[in-house]
């Protein structure tokens, strides 16, 4: 897979893509990252990329044309054109189903936006879609493009070790994931589960099962109503309700 981001601080995007396990699957050719300065775009001496809003109002606005000379320039790279994503408050909130779709494609451009936000003519004529990661404003689109291409970049094959590294984890399968133990066994007082020292592994899925259906009838309940249960998982939820409604 390959990541364009467009963005007025490719340093800071560069430096946190380029860290911990991202920054090794680039190492050996996993993903690929390109992270572009919008400013290297801008048609004037004082490399502008932002002017006075139409109507009126407080603030500066992203202007269209450096923004799309600057994803034409990542279509000419790459010989076709990538899914382009503007991160936006007004955006489709960003989910792990949606995640595992995104991870699907070849190339993801995501524009960074800035000020007020872009001119809607670049938005009506080259996004495919807008993404939001969630209901608050931040002072940039740094950090909600960096949090979507590194939770789609886990997800490309030969990212992670293990297929298992993200797909026993939170939100995966539709359900908060259960409580994991490391060493010691016990810690101030508190001890491991014994059935995850027993080495039943059928008992310690079992086990696991129940707790993430547990962690998530009580944070999230609202997961569950589009969650695949089993008829056990159902009869669990069920228990679960009923001594609810008793205590």
């Amino acid at each position: 897979m390959r990541i364009d981001i467009i963005t007025l601080f490719p340093e800071m995007c560069e430096a946190v893509m380029s860290e911990s396990v991202i920054g090794r699957a680039r190492k050996k050719g996993a993903i690929e990252v390109n992270c572009h300065q919008l400013r290297d775009f801008a048609f004037d001496k004082h490399k502008r990329v932002d002017d006075t809003t139409y109507g009126g109002g407080m603030g500066m606005l992203m202007m269209a044309e450096p923004i799309a000379l600057c994803f034409e320039n990542i279509c000419a790279q790459t010989g076709t054109k990538p899914h382009f994503i503007y991160m936006s408050p007004k955006g489709r909130t960003l989910t792990q189903a949606r995640l595992r779709e995104l991870a699907e494609c070849e190339n993801i451009t995501i524009l960074c936006g800035h000020y007020e936000g872009v001119d809607q003519r670049l938005i009506d004529e080259y996004i495919d879609e807008e993404i939001s990661i969630g209901d608050y404003v931040l002072t940039g689109g740094e950090l909600p493009a960096l949090v979507l291409a590194d939770s789609v970049s886990r997800l490309v094959p030969g990212v992670l070790s293990d297929d298992l590294c993200f797909s026993d984890e939170s939100h995966f399968d539709g359900l908060l994931e259960y409580p994991q133990y490391t060493k010691p066994a016990v810690w101030r007082g508190r001890e491991v589960p014994q059935v995850l020292l027993s080495g039943h592994h059928a008992n310690i899925e079992k086990w696991r099962r129940e707790k993430s259906l547990e962690e998530t009838f009580f944070r999230r309940p609202d997961m569950l109503e589009s969650a695949e249960l089993s008829q056990k998982d159902k009869e669990f939820i069920s228990r679960l309700e009923s001594l609810c409604q008793q205590s």
